[in-house]
């Protein structure tokens, strides 16, 4: 095959996306779950429109294959955040288990989105144990770093290695600190984004030298976010295709380091749908395959 599912960089071959309208619904919606769902603030309902339709059509540019998770009465505006509750494996879709309790439903629904898609399922990850898609990514065709944080526990790291050691694949656990505790979202993608290869976008306050050193040691250079553009998801930033990467407008300094860098970077307006809901670009997709 000249495509993957154990990739963060090559160019995507088809991607999933739940849209806001979908997701947040209507103004009463967010009016009414905003703050239980631990939003920094009130999305407003026409603006999320707005700035997602922007989204998705850089996303159309650059992807010939983009599919949609359907409107669903069982889950909340946090399914726009996609990304969390499955992974892509080369055998097939792997359906996680939240730690974020509001969003138990949302494996589920997504799971039925993929069997109707034609796209195999080949486990999901069950209680105790839990998993979500944010604290997962590739480093390489054969290695898979999971954060452990408040949102992925041991036992969901441990089925996880057993899906997927089939593959020939290594998972490497990341321990990440309590930083601002159990309700924040904070998860492995919150402060590392492969963008290239041997070349990964990191917040290093909040990584573990062991695991900083071992992304040295595999010859990875680091652009550095500076503290001023961590809460505006300066570290949250999506490949499109190599050489191609895609991030939420408000964070120049990272910007012009991954330029120096030869990233041709587009920005979007993702105050509404990213920064007060706390999901960047890669939240907000969910890449099944990438080519080679």
């Amino acid at each position: 095959m000249n495509y993957t599912a154990h990739s963060e960089i090559g160019k995507i071959k088809l991607l999933f996306i739940k849209d806001v309208e979908k997701a947040f619904k209507n103004e009463v919606h967010v009016e009414k779950h905003w703050k239980e769902l631990n939003y920094i603030a009130k999305p407003d309902f026409e603006n999320a429109l707005h700035e997602y339709k922007s989204f998705k059509s850089i996303l159309k540019g650059h992807v010939s294959n983009v599919d949609y998770f359907p409107e669903d009465s069982s889950v909340n505006m946090d399914s726009v955040y996609c990304r969390d509750a499955s992974i892509a494996s080369n055998r097939g879709m792997i359906i996680c288990n939240m730690g974020k309790a509001l969003r138990m439903n949302e494996p589920a629904a997504e799971k039925k989105a993929f069997e109707a898609a034609g796209i195999p399922v080949i486990g999901t990850i069950t209680a105790p144990g839990t998993l979500e898609g944010g604290d997962v990514a590739w480093l390489d065709e054969h290695t898979l770093a999971v954060g452990h944080t408040y949102r992925t526990n041991e036992e969901g790291i441990r089925q996880l290695t057993a899906l997927i050691q089939p593959l020939n694949v290594e998972v490497i656990t990341v321990e990440l600190p309590h930083y601002k505790g159990p309700s924040d979202v904070f998860h492995l993608m919150s402060v590392l984004s492969p963008v290239d290869t041997g070349l990964a976008v990191v917040y290093s306050p909040l990584i573990p030298i062991v695991f900083r050193n071992l992304l040295i040691r595999r010859g990875f250079q680091l652009i550095e976010v500076p503290d001023e553009e961590f809460d505006t998801m300066g570290c949250n930033v999506l490949a499109l295709a190599p050489g191609e990467c895609l991030m939420v407008n408000g964070n120049p300094k990272t910007k012009i380091a991954l330029e120096k860098k030869g990233l041709n970077v587009t920005i979007y307006e993702g105050t509404e749908i990213s920064v007060k809901g706390g999901g960047g670009p890669t939240c907000l997709t969910r890449p099944i395959y990438r080519y080679h």
